[in-house]
């Protein structure tokens, strides 16, 4: 072996085992970040659980007093109804807030407090209820009116206040910890995606050097054909033995290093027909190679491997938009809210503004019919929601008539506004109504630039402002968005 092809096969080593070590370290990474991520949800699905459950059983323990006070001072038999139903449901959502806080001493040290609390407050429900129905409602009465049954229950509410208190901190740090380990999942990808590009340009020059010296060796055999036999022969015997490590370099970069690229980026059916214009080349055995075969070869070698590391490029650039993406919703959504009272009619002028000269352009118009003077919510997150889904329905206006976009708000029940976004454009299958709000999922024909990620944000900064978004839709008859939102954020933030 010629110390060229000595370095040539070292060389191929050298890559396969960088490769190898890269792909092992994007895939343990990942599996130490999956591991992570999986343990952090199971906590805050714990802890959410314990949240609740403490809320239920302060909900139970108002209920039940209701009902007891409300059958001491009116002797209304309806009464018991509540009662009754409450207080059964008292001892089995203390016996599930004691079976979930197990394993956490600071909540689990007050449970023989909440129990000996809690006790006391049946009793004391009990007493006069039984008082009552003895016909001693005047004791009953000024059992209810003594201070121990408040400041037993104040005793009660301020230690499931402190677990909810403490299940909110933990999940916040749960979510916290969540938010890490996709940041440093998306940086080890993208570390890794750079390594194995590297490693992949590294080949592709190596093959290309070693085939122009195999083009050099033939074009030399050529012109020593006539009257040099014996040197034909060493040069054939030279290119032969090429020719096999070639044909056993290709079957390693196949076999051994196209198949975990494979795994990662996909894109092995690119490369496997670039491969069969050099595989021509290098395994023809000795045989006499036509100009377009080497033109061939050297195409392949030349554009058609760089244009396939274009792809992988490109499409590590499009997973990191939307890394970035699911970021910015994150960040959103932990975005401190700032309710402020606005004036609704100007806000959704203002945002149609931006739009007007698209639709006026197709002759189409804008109505407003603005019934609510002013709604207290954010303002960053309303204009958001509204400029998404003004550029939506230009974005798929029917090509074949004017886009006219209709918005109305009008009240909704006591606290709720209610606005609505009409558009006459192309319209959405029934099938589609709920997979359009999903991330990184359209509907329709997908001849519009996009990531199917505008929808999905839409959703998620609705119900960040205590709301809810819907579509009515019929395909090819235009869509209907309908907006739900508190008509003052301030008591929900307050809460």
């Amino acid at each position: 072996m010629s110390a060229t092809n000595a370095n040539f096969v070292r060389t191929t080593i050298l890559m396969l085992i960088v490769g190898t070590i890269v792909l092992t370290g994007i895939i343990l990474s990942s599996l130490w970040l999956v591991d992570r991520s999986q343990s952090t949800f199971a906590y805050i699905i714990e802890e959410r659980d314990i949240r609740r459950a403490a809320a239920d059983m302060l909900q139970t323990l108002v209920d039940a007093e209701t009902g007891q006070r409300g059958f001491v001072l009116t002797q209304d038999e309806s009464f018991l109804g509540v009662y009754e139903k409450s207080l059964a449901e008292v001892r089995k959502n203390l016996a599930l807030v004691t079976e979930l806080v197990k394993g956490r001493p600071i909540k689990e040290e007050r449970i023989p407090e909440l129990r000996r609390l809690t006790e006391s407050k049946l009793e004391e429900m009990i007493h006069t209820v039984d008082l009552t129905r003895s016909g001693r409602q005047d004791e009953a009465i000024l059992l209810v009116k003594s201070e121990l049954g408040r400041v037993l229950m104040d005793d009660i509410r301020a230690i499931l206040e402190f677990f909810k208190t403490q299940s909110d901190a933990n999940v916040q740090r749960g979510v916290d910890e969540q938010l890490e380990a996709t940041r440093q999942l998306k940086w080890f990808t993208l570390g890794g995606a750079v390594a194995i590009l590297a490693v992949m340009g590294g080949a592709i020059a190596i093959i290309t050097q070693h085939v122009r010296a195999l083009s050099s060796a033939r074009r030399e055999v050529e012109l020593l054909n006539d009257g040099l036999e014996e040197r034909v022969n060493e040069r054939t015997e030279d290119l032969m033995q090429a020719n096999q490590e070639i044909q056993r370099f290709a079957y390693i970069v196949t076999h051994d290093l196209r198949a975990p690229l494979v795994n990662v980026m996909g894109f092995t059916a690119e490369l496997d027909t670039s491969l069969k214009a050099l595989q021509t080349y290098v395994l023809a055995d000795g045989g006499t190679l036509t100009e377009e075969q080497i033109r061939e070869a050297r195409l392949a070698a030349s554009e058609d491997l760089p244009e396939a590391i274009g792809f992988i490029r490109s499409s590590t650039k499009k997973m990191d938009g939307l890394i970035n993406a699911i970021l910015k919703i994150s960040r959103d959504g932990r975005r401190p809210l700032k309710p402020e009272q606005i004036g609704l009619k100007n806000l959704v002028e203002a945002t149609s503004a931006s739009v007007h000269h698209q639709i006026s352009e197709s002759a189409g118009e804008v109505h407003l019919d603005i019934r609510v003077s002013s709604i207290n919510t954010d303002r960053f997150s309303l204009e958001q929601i509204l400029g998404n889904l003004f550029d939506n329905a230009v974005k798929y206006k029917h090509p074949e008539r004017p886009l006219n976009l209709t918005v109305r708000a009008m009240p909704e029940g006591r606290n709720l506004v209610r606005i609505e976004v009409e558009d006459n454009g192309r319209g959405i299958a029934d099938e589609d109504h709920e997979r359009i709000f999903e991330l990184f999922r359209r509907s329709g024909q997908q001849d519009k630039s996009g990531e199917g990620i505008g929808l999905a944000h839409v959703r998620s900064l609705a119900r960040n402002l205590g709301g809810e978004i819907t579509v009515r839709s019929k395909l090819g008859s235009g869509s209907t968005f309908v907006l739900r939102l508190p008509s003052d954020l301030s008591r929900i933030v307050r809460s």
